[in-house]
Order: C-alpha cells, then structure tokens, then sequence
C-alpha cells in the first residue's frame, strides 16, 4: 500500500530546500526516532530509496526469543 506525498519547495533569497514529509503512519510502523540520522539512495529517476543507518531489531525476532 503506498502513500501519496507531495513534495515542497521553500525558496528563499540565496537558497532552495525541498521537503518530502512522512505520513504519521510510515514513521511509527518504521519506529523512526526524532534525530535520527537516513541516506537518500537514487535507484534511477522513479525510486528514491531511504535507507537506515542504525536499524532496530525486528518485533518479530524480540517475540520469538521471550
């Protein structure tokens, strides 16, 4: 199931930042922590990939050690 996004554009006097914001849902099915530091990854001009550089320990995999 994918989520529709817009992307933003906040141009200023000497500079350009582009926005792309997580829906509610994404950030806390991924568990994201405030802070916490991803990497863009450009697959090709249709798939822009973000990837985790510290990843959590699946739920899962807690469940089935207990």
């Amino acid at each position: 199931m994918g989520y529709p996004t817009k992307v933003q554009l906040i141009k200023r006097k000497q500079s350009e930042q582009w926005y792309i914001n997580f829906p509610a849902a994404v950030a806390q099915a991924m568990e994201f922590e405030r802070g916490e530091t991803v990497e863009w990854m450009i697959e090709d001009k249709g798939l822009l990939a973000l990837r985790r550089l510290i990843v959590p320990p699946s739920m899962l995999k807690k469940k089935q050690q207990e």
